[in-house]
């Protein structure tokens, strides 16, 4: 996965490597595949505006990958 320095990420993940994620991943993750910082991707989540199906387990926010996988792939066709 990605790695971070401060709150950008460093290197974005390929279609491919998202494909092997497992079935959900954290906000920070997701918001490396689509090439935005973690906090904007938690204004988005807080706006309803993510571009993936994000749910709520506890007081964690988790990204379903396939819901990445298809947004990234509309966005290639």
């Amino acid at each position: 996965m990605a790695e971070y320095v401060r709150d950008e990420p460093v290197d974005a993940p390929t279609l491919h490597e998202i494909r092997g994620w497992p079935a959900s991943v954290d906000v920070p993750a997701a918001a490396a595949a689509f090439g935005i910082s973690r906090s904007h991707a938690y204004e988005l989540i807080a706006r309803g505006a993510f571009p993936a199906k994000v749910i709520r387990v506890g007081t964690r926010y988790k990204v379903i990958t396939a819901s990445i996988v298809q947004a990234l792939s509309a966005e290639t066709t």
